[in-house]
């Protein structure tokens, strides 16, 4: 990978929500939890989730990623509160569609995603991009069994 592709890649805006990730750490009082490892690259992120019916109504997340794992997990933790399963499965099928078939940025409230789109040209990085919705839809499930 070349220096500017790196630079591209891990641009300020990326490193930038890597900063400010929502939630971090431990939910005590949790429905459903769920940890995801990525075999790729050895990125992990542990969901947990407690309902209100439908709806998220608190949430916490470990997030052990490389910084493209984390930018996605920051932009999840910012509007997570008070979303379906529905909404956030939607989310993430847009995602992973934008990373692996030249889809759109989800639109709001997760539009910050389309900072990942120089990720598109690296498919060993989608894994961990993806860990941080994959482990809060599984805990929703969790809570829901």
């Amino acid at each position: 990978m070349a220096d500017s592709d790196l630079m591209q890649l891990y641009s300020r805006r990326i490193l930038a929500l890597t900063t400010t990730i929502p939630h971090l750490g431990v939910l005590p009082d949790f429905d459903g939890k769920a940890m995801r490892r990525s075999p790729q690259c050895g990125s992990s992120v542990t969901a947990y989730v407690a309902m209100d019916g439908d709806r998220i109504a608190d949430f916490a997340q470990e997030v052990r990623a490389c910084a493209l794992g984390q930018a996605s997990a920051s932009v999840l933790g910012q509007a997570v509160i008070g979303r379906s399963r529905d909404e956030i499965a939607a989310a993430r099928d847009t995602l992973r569609a934008m990373l692996k078939a030249g889809g759109n940025p989800p639109p709001a409230p997760f539009a910050d995603l389309e900072a990942l789109l120089p990720a598109r040209d690296y498919p060993n990085r989608h894994a961990s991009i993806l860990l941080a919705w994959d482990a809060t839809l599984e805990a929703i499930d969790h809570a829901a069994a």
